[in-house]
């Protein structure tokens, strides 16, 4: 293993590696599989590493260098963990030896919702709500912080778990001591969530996996899995004016769908790549799940180097991953493609914009079929009039990482609103409207641009820092609005920036959910229904009876850039993260027991010790174990327990 080992000099400082020049053919790999050999030369398993660089079939044990939760997923794992401290104090050991036995983070972003919008004290009331109805799961996670080596939180109101990974936890290249010498290797996670490729965006290998396995990675164990195959796809050109990231990865999420690619690894090449940035690059990774592949990975190149720079993080990082990458074939030139798997070419110039559902994400619409494919979803007469009835949006949402992530994007949606209010232009009465960043910064570039009373101006108030709607968490539609939906057994839409629609995932009183740019969101709210074909037919009419088009509020590439060079500052960045995991006053508020084992509340009816260390359990052996459920093709988590709420008059509700 030490005769792989080679040593770099970084601004004077020495630092180690596992060089992987003298591997034969190594320039051929896809980065994926460079990595995962570099793990296991790093790790003591040549032998291993050697089959996959032959390309053999193999099973294999890779070792990240970090975990990654959120909170509904993470925290019965820190409950698991808190429960073994307990068992070790009984059986007269030491409850500190329970500690992750490698980096791990738990961003709290899944348990806001969306009670109060529309107003300036929206955000404030859905935090209080927040902390009232989680008070008992943070104050587990409050003394897990204060206990647990290797842990740390990131508190409610923060961000997004995926976003705050990419802009501030990542680092692509990381560091160890090990044996007096500083070692360089590729970052690399497994996360509970499975969105956790959004980071691939950056370079940095990693994908969602299940709590138990997360767990078992927590503890020490290597994760073991089959090498997978790799898709190639080459990007061509550069996207038309009127189109987004958002629409591309619609496109792609559509084309793979329909070829089928179960746990391939995708990875980008191309003269396009340089046409991406990395905002771009995580809004395509994000949905790797929705097109239906493990990871979705970008390599290092020259925009990578320009992310890191513009998000502040530490020049000592910035000229480790430039020199690391270069000098391990990790940096991609945008000349010697890898030989992968498969390939598919991808033309940028061809994408369209686009609208995806009404119940699955790879179900793809251009703006100009919307109108009809959801007439035909409704399946019966339409009543005229301006009011709620079949095909209102009654959610209009921006949401998600996958797009409040991009600056692009989000300038986007700020500019067509100022555009939209100038022309005097609102939503209409019965779309519930809500913003849900996904890390402050946006609120700060947003405010600098002074574009975010625009947003406002059209009752887009931010609502949180969480995941809100994009999971479930949309809140209750206002009574009125309920109460016409079930009265006249209503066929409602959401339309929202998130990454999934599935039936039952998005609020129980629409029937289907489209995903689409968060411009494009606010679009659908001025005209407060799916039933328009956005280039043909007017959003609406100005106070003086003119009509207003799409066209005529829509932003121009030249504009998004310019107010980008303005407000963009690394500054921003520096100043968010420093304080990432402080908390707010509700926060510092939360009252723990100070102790190496935590106080389980016996009266909770909420948040109890898990049993499996008690005595009997540990004792008696599983025989005859049930299969619980067999499952067909594209039924996820949220049919079979919505993230939602479950409505007291619903079948689920009444039991």
């Amino acid at each position: 293993m030490d005769k792989f080992l080679n040593k770099i000099n970084i601004k004077g400082k020495k630092y180690y590696f596992y060089d992987l020049s003298s591997l034969k053919n190594i320039k051929k790999l896809p980065f994926s599989y460079r990595i995962f050999i570099e793990n296991l030369i790093r790790n003591g398993e040549v032998e291993k590493a050697e089959e996959i660089l032959e390309r053999k079939e193999v099973s294999f044990n890779f070792r990240v260098s970090r975990i990654l939760l959120q909170d509904f997923t993470g925290i019965p794992l820190i409950a698991d963990l808190a429960a073994l401290r307990d068992y070790l104090k009984r059986i007269g050991k030491d409850p500190e030896k329970v500690n992750p036995s490698i980096k791990s983070h738990l961003v709290v972003d899944h348990s806001v919702i969306v009670d109060y919008f529309g107003t300036t004290y929206a955000y404030q009331e859905n935090v209080k709500k927040e902390y009232e109805r989680n008070e008992e799961r943070y104050i587990l996670l409050k003394w897990a912080r204060e206990n647990f080596k290797n842990f740390e939180v990131v508190p409610p109101g923060a961000g997004i778990v995926h976003q705050v990974n990419l802009e501030y936890l990542a680092e692509v290249v990381s560091q160890k001591k090990e044996k007096g010498k500083n070692i360089l290797f590729p970052d690399t996670l497994l996360g509970t969530d499975s969105h956790t490729p959004m980071v691939n965006g950056l370079g940095v290998l990693g994908w969602g996996v299940g709590g138990i396995e997360a767990e078992g990675v927590m503890l020490g164990l290597a994760y073991n899995m089959k090498l997978p195959k790799v898709l190639g796809i080459v990007l061509e050109g550069k996207l038309p004016p009127f189109s987004t990231a958002t629409d591309l990865v619609l496109t792609i999420t559509e084309i793979l769908r329909s070829k089928n690619y179960p746990s391939w690894i995708v990875e980008f090449s191309g003269e396009g790549l340089s046409n991406l940035s990395v905002q771009d690059r995580a809004t395509i990774s994000n949905m790797a799940p929705e097109y239906g592949v493990l990871a979705s990975l970008f390599p290092i190149d020259e925009n990578t180097i320009k992310y890191l720079e513009e998000t502040g993080r530490k020049k000592e990082l910035i000229e480790r991953v430039k020199i690391y990458t270069k000098e391990n074939f990790l940096f991609f030139d945008g000349k010697n493609l890898p030989e992968y798997t498969e390939t598919l070419k991808i033309d940028l110039s061809k994408v369209k914009t686009s609208i995806s559902g009404p119940k699955s994400p790879h179900q793809r619409n251009s703006i100009n079929e919307i109108k009809e494919k959801t007439l035909s979803f409704i399946g019966k007469k339409i009543e005229e009039g301006d009011n709620l009835k079949d095909g209102s949006v009654v959610i209009s949402a921006i949401t998600s990482c996958t797009n409040t992530s991009n600056p692009t994007l989000m300038i986007m949606a700020g500019l067509l609103s100022k555009k939209a209010v100038e022309k005097g232009l609102s939503p209409k009465p019965w779309v519930k409207t809500s913003f849900a960043p996904g890390s402050k910064v946006v609120t700060q570039y947003l405010e600098k641009a002074g574009l975010l009373p625009y947003m406002e101006g059209l009752k887009f108030h931010i609502v949180g820092y969480g995941c809100t709607t994009c999971i479930g968490n949309s809140g209750p539609l206002p009574a009125w609005v309920e109460k016409e939906i079930k009265e006249k057994n209503l066929i409602t839409f959401a339309v929202l920036s998130g990454n999934r629609n599935f039936e039952g995932r998005i609020n129980p009183y629409v029937k289907g959910s489209f995903l689409a740019s968060p411009p494009l969101v606010i679009a659908f709210a001025l005209a407060g229904t799916v039933l328009i074909d956005l280039e043909k037919e007017p959003l609406g009419k100005d106070p003086n009876g003119k009509e207003v088009f799409l066209k005529d509020i829509w932003p121009s590439k030249e504009e998004v850039e310019r107010v980008k060079k303005e407000v963009l500052d690394v500054k921003d960045f520096k100043k968010t993260y420093s304080q990432i995991f402080e908390g707010d006053e509700n926060w510092k508020k939360l009252k723990i027991v100070k102790g190496k084992t935590f106080l389980w509340n016996e009266k909770s009816t909420y948040l109890k010790m898990p049993p499996f260390f008690e005595e009997r359990n540990l004792s008696e052996p599983v025989f005859k174990a049930r299969i619980l459920a067999i499952l067909g093709d594209n039924v996820t988590t949220d049919h079979i327990s919505p993230a939602g709420a479950i409505p007291s008059d619903y079948p689920a509700g009444k039991y």
